[in-house]
Protein backbone atom coordinates (compact mmCIF):
# COMPACT_ATOMS: atom_id res chain seq x y z
CA UNK A 1 0.00 0.00 0.00
CA UNK A 2 1.08 3.55 -0.42
CA UNK A 3 3.02 5.05 2.13
CA UNK A 4 1.15 6.08 5.29
CA UNK A 5 0.48 9.80 6.09
CA UNK A 6 1.66 9.20 9.54
CA UNK A 7 5.33 8.35 8.19
CA UNK A 8 5.33 11.54 5.47
CA UNK A 9 7.15 14.72 7.48
CA UNK A 10 4.45 17.17 6.48
CA UNK A 11 1.36 14.69 7.87
CA UNK A 12 -0.15 17.58 9.60
CA UNK A 13 -1.28 19.18 6.93
CA UNK A 14 -2.75 15.66 5.22
CA UNK A 15 -4.61 14.93 8.36
CA UNK A 16 -7.54 17.14 8.96
CA UNK A 17 -11.18 16.57 9.72
CA UNK A 18 -12.96 16.95 6.51
CA UNK A 19 -17.10 18.45 6.22
CA UNK A 20 -19.30 15.40 5.16
CA UNK A 21 -19.99 15.83 1.40
CA UNK A 22 -23.58 16.39 0.71
CA UNK A 23 -25.52 13.86 -1.15
CA UNK A 24 -25.38 13.88 -5.02
CA UNK A 25 -28.49 15.52 -5.49
CA UNK A 26 -27.50 18.63 -3.52
CA UNK A 27 -24.78 19.35 -5.28
CA UNK A 28 -25.18 22.40 -8.12
CA UNK A 29 -21.67 23.89 -8.26
CA UNK A 30 -18.46 22.09 -8.46
CA UNK A 31 -14.68 23.43 -8.49
CA UNK A 32 -12.09 21.13 -9.67
CA UNK A 33 -8.25 22.05 -8.76
CA UNK A 34 -5.77 20.47 -11.90
CA UNK A 35 -8.79 19.65 -14.22
CA UNK A 36 -6.90 19.64 -17.36
CA UNK A 37 -5.52 16.17 -16.36
CA UNK A 38 -6.93 13.52 -17.88
CA UNK A 39 -8.98 11.95 -15.12
CA UNK A 40 -9.93 15.29 -13.42
CA UNK A 41 -11.44 16.37 -17.09
CA UNK A 42 -13.12 13.60 -18.12
CA UNK A 43 -14.72 13.73 -14.68
CA UNK A 44 -15.71 17.37 -14.89
CA UNK A 45 -17.34 16.45 -18.09
CA UNK A 46 -18.86 13.75 -16.34
CA UNK A 47 -20.46 16.60 -13.83
CA UNK A 48 -21.70 18.84 -16.84
CA UNK A 49 -23.70 15.68 -18.59
CA UNK A 50 -25.26 15.32 -14.76
CA UNK A 51 -26.16 18.81 -15.27
CA UNK A 52 -24.19 20.84 -12.57
CA UNK A 53 -22.45 23.90 -12.93
CA UNK A 54 -18.72 22.91 -13.46
CA UNK A 55 -15.51 24.99 -13.22
CA UNK A 56 -11.79 24.30 -12.57
CA UNK A 57 -8.27 25.64 -12.57
CA UNK A 58 -5.01 24.55 -13.53
CA UNK A 59 -1.30 25.56 -14.60
CA UNK A 60 -0.30 26.18 -17.58
CA UNK A 61 -3.88 25.45 -19.63
CA UNK A 62 -3.07 23.92 -23.10
CA UNK A 63 -5.04 21.49 -25.90
CA UNK A 64 -6.45 19.02 -25.99
CA UNK A 65 -8.29 18.91 -22.76
CA UNK A 66 -8.40 22.78 -22.40
CA UNK A 67 -10.44 23.03 -26.09
CA UNK A 68 -12.35 19.83 -24.89
CA UNK A 69 -13.53 21.88 -22.01
CA UNK A 70 -13.83 25.60 -23.36
CA UNK A 71 -16.34 23.46 -26.31
CA UNK A 72 -18.63 22.13 -23.44
CA UNK A 73 -18.73 25.75 -21.90
CA UNK A 74 -16.68 24.35 -18.70
CA UNK A 75 -15.06 27.81 -17.42
CA UNK A 76 -11.36 27.20 -16.63
CA UNK A 77 -8.77 29.65 -14.64
CA UNK A 78 -5.24 29.71 -16.02
CA UNK A 79 -2.68 29.31 -12.60
CA UNK A 80 -4.50 29.10 -9.32
CA UNK A 81 -5.73 31.79 -6.28
CA UNK A 82 -7.85 31.47 -3.27
CA UNK A 83 -10.06 33.51 -4.82
CA UNK A 84 -11.30 30.80 -7.71
CA UNK A 85 -12.92 29.33 -4.42
CA UNK A 86 -14.46 32.18 -3.33
CA UNK A 87 -17.65 32.50 -3.21
CA UNK A 88 -17.38 28.55 -2.15
CA UNK A 89 -18.69 25.52 -4.44
CA UNK A 90 -21.12 22.71 -3.00
CA UNK A 91 -18.10 20.40 -3.91
CA UNK A 92 -14.26 20.96 -4.38
CA UNK A 93 -12.43 17.94 -6.20
CA UNK A 94 -8.47 18.06 -5.36
CA UNK A 95 -6.45 16.71 -7.51
CA UNK A 96 -3.44 14.40 -7.31
CA UNK A 97 -0.67 16.37 -8.23
CA UNK A 98 -1.89 19.09 -5.43
CA UNK A 99 0.62 19.43 -2.22
CA UNK A 100 -0.80 20.15 1.01
CA UNK A 101 0.61 23.91 0.42
CA UNK A 102 -0.96 24.51 -2.69
CA UNK A 103 -2.72 27.60 -2.12
CA UNK A 104 -6.50 26.57 -3.37
CA UNK A 105 -6.13 23.38 -1.21
CA UNK A 106 -5.12 24.75 1.48
CA UNK A 107 -7.84 27.28 1.31
CA UNK A 108 -10.43 24.69 0.61
CA UNK A 109 -8.41 22.81 3.78
CA UNK A 110 -8.49 26.12 6.15
CA UNK A 111 -12.22 26.90 4.87
CA UNK A 112 -13.97 23.30 5.90
CA UNK A 113 -15.25 23.10 2.46
CA UNK A 114 -16.72 19.89 1.14
CA UNK A 115 -13.89 18.45 -0.90
CA UNK A 116 -12.93 15.14 -1.76
CA UNK A 117 -10.35 13.20 -4.19
CA UNK A 118 -11.11 12.32 -7.64
CA UNK A 119 -11.71 8.64 -7.17
CA UNK A 120 -13.79 9.69 -4.05
CA UNK A 121 -16.18 11.92 -5.89
CA UNK A 122 -16.42 9.58 -9.10
CA UNK A 123 -17.49 6.92 -6.64
CA UNK A 124 -19.73 9.22 -4.56
CA UNK A 125 -21.52 10.88 -7.87
CA UNK A 126 -21.40 8.37 -10.26
CA UNK A 127 -20.94 4.47 -9.13
CA UNK A 128 -23.30 4.41 -6.33
CA UNK A 129 -26.56 3.33 -7.87
CA UNK A 130 -24.70 1.26 -10.97
CA UNK A 131 -22.90 -1.88 -11.70
CA UNK A 132 -18.73 -1.02 -11.49
CA UNK A 133 -16.84 -2.72 -13.89
CA UNK A 134 -13.08 -1.83 -13.11
CA UNK A 135 -10.25 -2.57 -15.47
CA UNK A 136 -6.69 -3.04 -13.30
CA UNK A 137 -3.25 -3.62 -14.10
CA UNK A 138 -0.34 -2.08 -14.27
CA UNK A 139 0.23 -2.75 -18.32
CA UNK A 140 -3.03 -2.69 -20.67
CA UNK A 141 -5.93 -1.35 -18.85
CA UNK A 142 -6.32 1.72 -20.94
CA UNK A 143 -6.78 -0.16 -23.68
CA UNK A 144 -9.15 -3.02 -22.10
CA UNK A 145 -11.82 -0.33 -20.95
CA UNK A 146 -11.97 1.04 -24.23
CA UNK A 147 -12.36 -2.67 -25.58
CA UNK A 148 -14.98 -3.24 -23.03
CA UNK A 149 -17.29 0.09 -23.68
CA UNK A 150 -17.00 -0.96 -27.39
CA UNK A 151 -18.31 -4.41 -26.67
CA UNK A 152 -20.86 -3.58 -24.66
CA UNK A 153 -22.08 -0.46 -27.05
CA UNK A 154 -21.87 -2.66 -29.72
CA UNK A 155 -24.25 -5.20 -28.21
CA UNK A 156 -26.64 -2.21 -27.85
CA UNK A 157 -26.12 -1.60 -23.97
CA UNK A 158 -25.24 2.28 -22.68
CA UNK A 159 -22.84 1.94 -20.22
CA UNK A 160 -21.73 4.59 -17.97
CA UNK A 161 -17.73 4.80 -18.48
CA UNK A 162 -14.18 6.56 -17.47
CA UNK A 163 -10.82 5.37 -19.86
CA UNK A 164 -7.73 6.82 -18.73
CA UNK A 165 -7.75 7.85 -22.86
CA UNK A 166 -9.66 8.60 -25.64
CA UNK A 167 -11.03 6.26 -28.02
CA UNK A 168 -10.36 6.89 -31.87
CA UNK A 169 -13.35 5.95 -33.83
CA UNK A 170 -16.05 8.35 -31.08
CA UNK A 171 -13.29 10.79 -29.51
CA UNK A 172 -14.22 10.12 -26.03
CA UNK A 173 -13.07 8.90 -22.62
CA UNK A 174 -16.37 9.26 -20.41
CA UNK A 175 -20.07 9.15 -21.10
CA UNK A 176 -22.32 9.02 -17.92
CA UNK A 177 -24.42 6.54 -19.91
CA UNK A 178 -28.09 4.87 -19.28
CA UNK A 179 -27.59 1.36 -18.03
CA UNK A 180 -26.58 -0.38 -15.52
CA UNK A 181 -22.82 -1.04 -15.95
CA UNK A 182 -20.49 1.41 -15.44
CA UNK A 183 -16.77 0.81 -17.08
CA UNK A 184 -13.72 2.33 -14.75
CA UNK A 185 -9.67 2.26 -15.58
CA UNK A 186 -8.88 1.08 -11.78
CA UNK A 187 -5.52 3.23 -11.24
CA UNK A 188 -3.35 1.67 -8.50
CA UNK A 189 -2.23 5.14 -7.75
CA UNK A 190 -2.61 7.38 -4.56
CA UNK A 191 -5.63 9.64 -4.72
CA UNK A 192 -4.88 12.88 -3.16
CA UNK A 193 -2.68 14.65 -0.62
CA UNK A 194 -5.27 13.55 2.12
CA UNK A 195 -6.20 10.81 0.73
CA UNK A 196 -3.45 7.82 0.01
CA UNK A 197 -5.22 5.13 -0.62
CA UNK A 198 -4.95 3.89 -4.54
CA UNK A 199 -7.40 4.88 -6.53
CA UNK A 200 -9.61 1.46 -7.68
CA UNK A 201 -10.38 0.90 -3.98
CA UNK A 202 -12.65 3.50 -3.88
CA UNK A 203 -14.78 1.75 -6.70
CA UNK A 204 -16.75 -0.57 -5.27
CA UNK A 205 -16.21 -3.18 -7.93
CA UNK A 206 -19.39 -6.02 -9.21
CA UNK A 207 -16.74 -7.50 -11.36
CA UNK A 208 -13.07 -6.79 -12.57
CA UNK A 209 -10.29 -7.58 -14.63
CA UNK A 210 -6.83 -7.44 -13.39
CA UNK A 211 -4.46 -7.36 -16.82
CA UNK A 212 -0.82 -7.63 -15.55
CA UNK A 213 1.21 -7.23 -11.79
CA UNK A 214 4.24 -5.91 -12.34
CA UNK A 215 6.04 -3.49 -10.09
CA UNK A 216 5.60 -0.02 -10.68
CA UNK A 217 5.14 3.55 -8.93
CA UNK A 218 8.24 3.40 -6.94
CA UNK A 219 7.46 6.78 -5.68
CA UNK A 220 4.82 5.46 -3.57
CA UNK A 221 5.18 1.50 -3.50
CA UNK A 222 8.26 0.52 -0.97
CA UNK A 223 8.93 -2.67 -2.95
CA UNK A 224 7.21 -5.53 -4.74
CA UNK A 225 5.15 -6.89 -1.45
CA UNK A 226 3.69 -3.54 -1.20
CA UNK A 227 2.67 -3.27 -4.74
CA UNK A 228 1.35 -6.50 -4.74
CA UNK A 229 -0.59 -5.89 -1.49
CA UNK A 230 -2.73 -3.10 -3.36
CA UNK A 231 -4.06 -5.46 -5.82
CA UNK A 232 -4.83 -7.88 -3.31
CA UNK A 233 -6.97 -5.81 -1.14
CA UNK A 234 -8.89 -4.56 -4.23
CA UNK A 235 -9.69 -8.10 -5.62
CA UNK A 236 -10.55 -8.67 -1.85
CA UNK A 237 -13.39 -6.32 -2.36
CA UNK A 238 -15.32 -7.86 -5.38
CA UNK A 239 -18.67 -9.42 -3.91
CA UNK A 240 -19.60 -13.33 -4.02
CA UNK A 241 -21.99 -12.37 -6.61
CA UNK A 242 -19.51 -10.46 -8.63
CA UNK A 243 -16.59 -12.01 -10.77
CA UNK A 244 -13.11 -11.84 -11.33
CA UNK A 245 -11.17 -12.17 -14.66
CA UNK A 246 -7.79 -12.84 -14.03
CA UNK A 247 -4.64 -13.16 -17.11
CA UNK A 248 -4.00 -16.81 -16.36
CA UNK A 249 -1.00 -16.50 -18.61
CA UNK A 250 0.83 -14.52 -15.61
CA UNK A 251 1.72 -16.29 -12.70
CA UNK A 252 1.39 -13.05 -9.98
CA UNK A 253 -1.83 -12.16 -11.70
CA UNK A 254 -3.43 -15.98 -11.54
CA UNK A 255 -2.27 -16.19 -7.81
CA UNK A 256 -4.24 -13.12 -7.10
CA UNK A 257 -7.40 -15.90 -7.31
CA UNK A 258 -6.23 -16.67 -3.26
CA UNK A 259 -7.32 -13.30 -2.08
CA UNK A 260 -11.06 -12.80 -3.47
CA UNK A 261 -14.64 -14.36 -2.72
CA UNK A 262 -16.14 -13.63 -6.30
CA UNK A 263 -15.83 -16.38 -8.71
CA UNK A 264 -12.39 -16.23 -10.58
CA UNK A 265 -12.16 -16.83 -14.38
CA UNK A 266 -8.50 -16.85 -16.87
CA UNK A 267 -8.21 -15.69 -19.78
CA UNK A 268 -5.41 -15.99 -22.04
CA UNK A 269 -3.06 -18.25 -24.53
CA UNK A 270 -2.51 -20.68 -22.52
CA UNK A 271 -4.74 -24.02 -23.41
CA UNK A 272 -5.37 -23.95 -19.16
CA UNK A 273 -7.08 -20.76 -19.71
CA UNK A 274 -11.28 -20.60 -19.51
CA UNK A 275 -11.23 -18.36 -22.30
CA UNK A 276 -8.33 -18.28 -25.11
CA UNK A 277 -7.03 -17.30 -28.05
CA UNK A 278 -5.56 -20.09 -30.43
CA UNK A 279 -3.82 -20.19 -33.99
CA UNK A 280 -2.71 -16.24 -33.93
CA UNK A 281 -1.51 -15.04 -37.37
CA UNK A 282 -0.33 -11.52 -38.08
CA UNK A 283 -2.85 -9.02 -40.79
CA UNK A 284 -0.53 -6.48 -41.38
CA UNK A 285 -2.81 -4.48 -39.43
CA UNK A 286 -3.43 -6.50 -36.63
CA UNK A 287 -4.04 -10.29 -35.65
CA UNK A 288 -6.61 -12.95 -36.53
CA UNK A 289 -6.81 -15.80 -34.18
CA UNK A 290 -9.83 -18.31 -32.95
CA UNK A 291 -11.55 -17.31 -29.61
CA UNK A 292 -12.79 -20.35 -27.51
CA UNK A 293 -14.84 -19.55 -25.19
CA UNK A 294 -16.68 -23.15 -23.46
CA UNK A 295 -18.07 -24.48 -26.41
CA UNK A 296 -18.46 -21.59 -28.36
CA UNK A 297 -15.94 -20.95 -31.12
CA UNK A 298 -15.68 -17.75 -33.13
CA UNK A 299 -13.09 -16.55 -35.70
CA UNK A 300 -11.42 -12.84 -34.80
CA UNK A 301 -9.76 -10.33 -36.97
CA UNK A 302 -8.26 -7.82 -33.98
CA UNK A 303 -7.25 -4.63 -35.57
CA UNK A 304 -4.48 -4.52 -32.91
CA UNK A 305 -1.07 -5.82 -33.12
CA UNK A 306 0.71 -7.77 -30.79
CA UNK A 307 0.47 -10.34 -28.29
CA UNK A 308 -0.62 -7.99 -25.25
CA UNK A 309 -3.57 -6.70 -27.17
CA UNK A 310 -4.86 -10.08 -27.77
CA UNK A 311 -4.85 -10.82 -24.49
CA UNK A 312 -6.81 -7.75 -23.53
CA UNK A 313 -9.32 -8.50 -26.56
CA UNK A 314 -9.78 -11.69 -23.81
CA UNK A 315 -10.53 -9.83 -20.96
CA UNK A 316 -13.07 -7.37 -22.23
CA UNK A 317 -14.62 -10.65 -23.99
CA UNK A 318 -14.68 -12.06 -20.86
CA UNK A 319 -16.45 -9.46 -18.68
CA UNK A 320 -18.63 -8.86 -21.72
CA UNK A 321 -19.73 -12.33 -22.04
CA UNK A 322 -20.53 -11.94 -17.91
CA UNK A 323 -23.15 -8.82 -18.81
CA UNK A 324 -24.96 -11.25 -21.43
CA UNK A 325 -22.79 -10.66 -24.55
CA UNK A 326 -23.12 -12.92 -27.32
CA UNK A 327 -19.91 -14.74 -28.55
CA UNK A 328 -20.88 -14.03 -31.84
CA UNK A 329 -21.12 -10.32 -30.98
CA UNK A 330 -18.22 -10.29 -29.40
CA UNK A 331 -16.49 -11.28 -32.15
CA UNK A 332 -17.81 -9.10 -34.72
CA UNK A 333 -17.16 -6.11 -31.97
CA UNK A 334 -13.33 -7.16 -31.43
CA UNK A 335 -13.04 -6.44 -34.98
CA UNK A 336 -14.60 -3.25 -35.29
CA UNK A 337 -12.53 -1.64 -32.30
CA UNK A 338 -10.80 2.20 -33.31
CA UNK A 339 -8.25 1.80 -30.86
CA UNK A 340 -7.03 4.42 -28.21
CA UNK A 341 -5.59 7.72 -29.06
CA UNK A 342 -1.51 7.13 -27.87
CA UNK A 343 -1.54 3.56 -27.84
CA UNK A 344 -0.08 2.39 -31.07
CA UNK A 345 -1.51 5.36 -32.69
CA UNK A 346 -0.91 6.12 -36.06
CA UNK A 347 0.14 9.84 -36.64
CA UNK A 348 0.85 9.79 -40.27
CA UNK A 349 2.59 8.44 -43.34
CA UNK A 350 4.94 11.23 -44.08
CA UNK A 351 7.29 10.01 -47.22
CA UNK A 352 6.65 6.83 -46.32
CA UNK A 353 7.65 6.89 -42.89
CA UNK A 354 4.95 5.60 -40.65
CA UNK A 355 4.35 7.39 -37.40
CA UNK A 356 3.12 5.68 -34.23
CA UNK A 357 2.45 7.27 -30.96
CA UNK A 358 2.50 5.04 -28.27
CA UNK A 359 2.24 5.91 -23.89
CA UNK A 360 4.66 2.94 -22.96
CA UNK A 361 7.12 3.75 -19.96
CA UNK A 362 7.06 0.99 -18.03
CA UNK A 363 10.07 -1.50 -19.56
CA UNK A 364 7.49 -4.27 -19.85
CA UNK A 365 5.49 -2.38 -21.76
CA UNK A 366 8.15 -1.16 -23.65
CA UNK A 367 9.49 -4.45 -24.76
CA UNK A 368 5.70 -5.79 -25.62
CA UNK A 369 4.84 -2.32 -28.02
CA UNK A 370 8.16 -2.58 -29.72
CA UNK A 371 8.16 -6.55 -30.78
CA UNK A 372 4.78 -5.82 -31.21
CA UNK A 373 5.51 -3.29 -34.31
CA UNK A 374 7.98 -5.31 -35.20
CA UNK A 375 5.81 -8.53 -35.72
CA UNK A 376 3.15 -6.13 -37.65
CA UNK A 377 5.58 -4.50 -39.90
CA UNK A 378 8.42 -7.42 -40.15
CA UNK A 379 10.05 -5.90 -43.30
CA UNK A 380 10.58 -2.49 -42.18
CA UNK A 381 13.19 -0.74 -40.03
CA UNK A 382 12.10 0.10 -36.86
CA UNK A 383 13.54 3.30 -35.12
CA UNK A 384 12.17 3.22 -31.60
CA UNK A 385 12.15 6.78 -29.85
CA UNK A 386 11.83 6.74 -25.88
CA UNK A 387 11.55 9.34 -23.37
CA UNK A 388 11.56 8.08 -19.57
CA UNK A 389 9.42 10.34 -17.80
CA UNK A 390 7.25 8.81 -15.60
CA UNK A 391 8.44 8.90 -11.55
CA UNK A 392 9.56 5.29 -12.10
CA UNK A 393 10.47 5.04 -15.87
CA UNK A 394 13.33 7.42 -14.67
CA UNK A 395 14.71 5.31 -11.85
CA UNK A 396 17.78 3.33 -11.61
CA UNK A 397 15.39 0.72 -10.75
CA UNK A 398 14.66 -0.28 -14.35
CA UNK A 399 18.00 0.61 -15.64
CA UNK A 400 19.17 -3.43 -16.94
CA UNK A 401 15.58 -3.81 -18.35
CA UNK A 402 15.05 -1.33 -20.31
CA UNK A 403 18.94 -2.10 -21.72
CA UNK A 404 16.67 -5.65 -22.96
CA UNK A 405 13.39 -3.86 -24.06
CA UNK A 406 14.45 -2.84 -27.47
CA UNK A 407 15.99 -6.04 -28.97
CA UNK A 408 13.49 -6.28 -31.63
CA UNK A 409 14.25 -2.64 -32.59
CA UNK A 410 17.01 -1.63 -35.34
CA UNK A 411 17.77 1.68 -34.04
CA UNK A 412 17.19 3.52 -30.55
CA UNK A 413 17.11 6.73 -29.46
CA UNK A 414 16.79 7.84 -25.82
CA UNK A 415 15.96 10.92 -24.38
CA UNK A 416 17.42 12.04 -21.38
CA UNK A 417 14.65 11.98 -18.38
CA UNK A 418 13.88 15.26 -17.49
CA UNK A 419 15.02 16.45 -13.96
CA UNK A 420 13.07 17.86 -11.11
CA UNK A 421 13.64 19.37 -7.84
CA UNK A 422 13.51 17.13 -5.36
CA UNK A 423 15.00 14.04 -7.64
CA UNK A 424 17.77 11.97 -5.52
CA UNK A 425 20.69 12.18 -8.29
CA UNK A 426 21.55 8.54 -7.20
CA UNK A 427 18.29 7.11 -7.54
CA UNK A 428 18.00 8.48 -11.09
CA UNK A 429 18.41 6.45 -14.48
CA UNK A 430 21.40 6.68 -16.35
CA UNK A 431 20.57 6.90 -20.38
CA UNK A 432 23.92 6.65 -21.30
CA UNK A 433 24.63 3.57 -19.40
CA UNK A 434 20.81 2.07 -21.26
CA UNK A 435 22.28 2.92 -24.14
CA UNK A 436 25.46 1.67 -23.81
CA UNK A 437 23.78 -2.08 -22.75
CA UNK A 438 21.42 -1.73 -25.79
CA UNK A 439 24.43 -1.28 -28.04
CA UNK A 440 26.31 -4.21 -26.48
CA UNK A 441 23.10 -6.22 -27.64
CA UNK A 442 23.80 -5.69 -30.93
CA UNK A 443 21.19 -2.42 -31.37
CA UNK A 444 22.51 0.99 -32.54
CA UNK A 445 21.33 3.63 -29.38
CA UNK A 446 22.10 7.00 -28.52
CA UNK A 447 21.15 9.59 -26.33
CA UNK A 448 19.67 13.18 -26.83
CA UNK A 449 19.03 15.79 -24.22
CA UNK A 450 15.73 17.46 -26.30
CA UNK A 451 13.13 17.21 -28.99
CA UNK A 452 14.27 20.54 -30.45
CA UNK A 453 17.88 18.94 -31.14
CA UNK A 454 17.26 15.34 -32.08
CA UNK A 455 14.29 16.48 -34.66
CA UNK A 456 16.44 16.85 -37.26
CA UNK A 457 18.65 13.72 -36.62
CA UNK A 458 15.63 11.91 -36.87
CA UNK A 459 14.57 13.86 -40.14
CA UNK A 460 17.85 13.02 -41.36
CA UNK A 461 18.17 9.08 -40.45
CA UNK A 462 14.49 8.31 -41.16
CA UNK A 463 13.99 7.03 -44.99
CA UNK A 464 10.49 5.61 -46.84
CA UNK A 465 9.72 2.63 -45.52
CA UNK A 466 10.50 2.56 -41.83
CA UNK A 467 8.67 2.58 -38.78
CA UNK A 468 9.16 5.01 -36.29
CA UNK A 469 7.60 4.37 -32.67
CA UNK A 470 7.34 7.12 -30.26
CA UNK A 471 6.99 6.27 -26.74
CA UNK A 472 6.21 8.32 -23.55
CA UNK A 473 3.60 8.96 -21.12
CA UNK A 474 3.65 12.46 -21.24
CA UNK A 475 3.58 15.12 -24.32
CA UNK A 476 7.27 14.16 -25.80
CA UNK A 477 8.09 17.94 -26.47
CA UNK A 478 5.48 18.15 -29.41
CA UNK A 479 7.13 14.98 -30.71
CA UNK A 480 4.13 12.83 -32.48
CA UNK A 481 2.34 16.36 -34.24
CA UNK A 482 6.03 17.87 -35.24
CA UNK A 483 8.18 14.98 -36.60
CA UNK A 484 5.41 13.94 -39.21
CA UNK A 485 5.16 17.84 -39.88
CA UNK A 486 9.17 18.07 -40.29
CA UNK A 487 9.53 14.46 -42.22
CA UNK A 488 6.68 16.13 -44.54
CA UNK A 489 8.68 19.07 -45.07
CA UNK A 490 11.80 16.97 -46.21
CA UNK A 491 10.09 15.16 -48.78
Amino acid sequence: MPRPIDDLPDASLRQFSRPDVPPPAQIEEVHLIGICGTGMGALAGLFHQAGLDVRGSDDGVYPPMSTHLAERGIPVHDGYSTSHLVPPPDLTVVGNACTPTHPEAAHAREERLPQQSFPEALAHHFLRERRPLVVAGTHGKTTTTGLLVHLLRHAGVDPGFLVGGVMEDTEQSYALGSDAPFVVEGDEYDSAYFDKQPKFLHYRPQSAIVTSLEFDHADIFVDRDDYRGAFEEFVGRLPRDGQLALCGDAPAVRALADHTRAPVRTYGLAPSNDIRAEALTPTGSGLSFTLRMGRHREEVRLPLPGRHNVQNALAAALLARREGVSPSTIAAGLASFGGMKRRQQVRGRPNDVLVVDDFAHHPTAVAATVEALRAAHPDRRLVAIFEPRSNTSRRTRFEAAYGTAFDAADRVFLKAPPVRHNDDADAMLDPTAVAHTIRDRGVPAEVFEDVDAVLPTLTDTLQPGDVALLMSNGRFGGLPERLPDALAQSE
